[in-house]
């Protein structure tokens, strides 16, 4: 989680409006599924991809 929050923070993919919402790019829509999500449905998200 440590490396996806530097990942989000280094690509400037928080919402300037919201903080709390993560704005998906290319790499991370397959993950999350939207454009957008919720910091606190991130964890919940990524512990579907990781083994």
């Amino acid at each position: 989680m440590k490396k996806l929050w530097d990942y989000i923070k280094a690509n400037n993919l928080q919402d300037p409006n919201d903080k709390r919402t993560i704005l998906a790019d290319d790499k991370l829509k397959p993950v999350f599924g939207a454009d957008s999500v919720g910091m606190f449905k991130l964890a919940g998200l990524v512990g579907g991809h990781l083994s």
